[in-house]
């Protein structure tokens, strides 16, 4: 009787702790649907009095939505693609090549993820400035080829636990170490790209700061097109059309997080084994 009477009060506690972590995304879905009236109205109304679909289609109309939404597609390809390739190779280097100074290299590398990134935006406008590749989409490239520090990480410690008698093995067969990356390692490592991809993809989908100061208004992604978009003739913003547009926008990182879900846990749960 005890026990049941224990788990039950551990249903409990769970239940009040995903109602309290999920009501933010219930009030944007109610926000989303409500009336500028019902906005203005205080106090304010969990669930609108009627559903107002069309301010979804008031927010795709009242900011250029598909143009944005295509270049925030091609941004996050262009990062997700090349950060996960990018990093996997140079964690590959570090788990599996011998060189002098391998170590102190790493300790820097992990040092670099406690440097806020906000600390280096404006060095970095600079020199792309410099260059004159600003208003283009070349600096995700530089960043995609740079690689993340923190995903470096993760496939080092992955690729660390692979057995060294597969690349032994590979290596008697006549096989280089560029050949035994993409042959053997990289196809064994896909719990650690599906989380790659997914923090990529929602680092460079949720940025604002980057866009904002290298793109133009016409180049520039979903994120800063709503964020300065949805406002009334009087300046004032339409908190309902926000709300519509803000659930248009965690759509395509929610479908990618249920799908690649299972592979992403699995991903850091044997990356953190070493």
């Amino acid at each position: 009787m005890i026990t049941r009477s224990y788990r039950w009060a551990l249903y409990l506690v769970l239940a009040s702790v995903v109602l309290v972590m999920i009501s933010p995304i219930l009030w944007l879905a109610s926000t989303s649907l409500k009336s500028p009236a019902e906005m203005a109205s205080f106090p304010p109304t969990w669930l609108p009095s009627q559903l107002r679909f069309e301010n979804y289609v008031d927010a795709v109309r009242n900011v250029n939505f598909v143009g944005a939404l295509r270049n925030s597609l091609t941004i996050a390809f262009i990062s997700t693609t090349l950060t996960t390739l990018s990093s996997a190779w140079v964690g590959f280097g570090f788990a599996r090549l011998t060189a002098p100074g391998k170590k102190q290299l790493f300790v820097v590398l992990l040092a670099t993820m406690m440097l806020p990134g906000i600390v280096t935006l404006v060095p970095t406008y600079l020199i792309f400035a410099k260059l004159h590749l600003v208003n283009t989409y070349w600096p995700w490239v530089a960043w995609g080829l740079g690689g993340s520090a923190f995903l470096i990480f993760l496939f080092r410690q992955f690729f660390a636990g692979i057995p060294r008698e597969l690349e032994e093995a590979a290596i008697i067969d006549g096989c280089g170490y560029v050949t035994i990356f993409w042959r053997i390692f990289l196809p064994q490592s896909w719990p650690v790209i599906a989380a790659s991809v997914i923090l990529s993809f929602t680092h460079a989908w949720g940025d604002f700061v980057g866009p904002a100061m290298f793109l133009n208004q016409d180049s520039t992604t979903l994120a800063v097109a709503m964020a300065t978009g949805y406002v009334n003739d009087k300046g004032l913003p339409m908190n309902n059309l926000v709300a519509a547009g803000a659930v248009m926008y965690v759509l395509p990182v929610l479908v990618i997080f249920l799908f690649m879900q299972r592979r992403f846990v699995s991903g850091f749960s044997t990356s953190g084994i070493k």
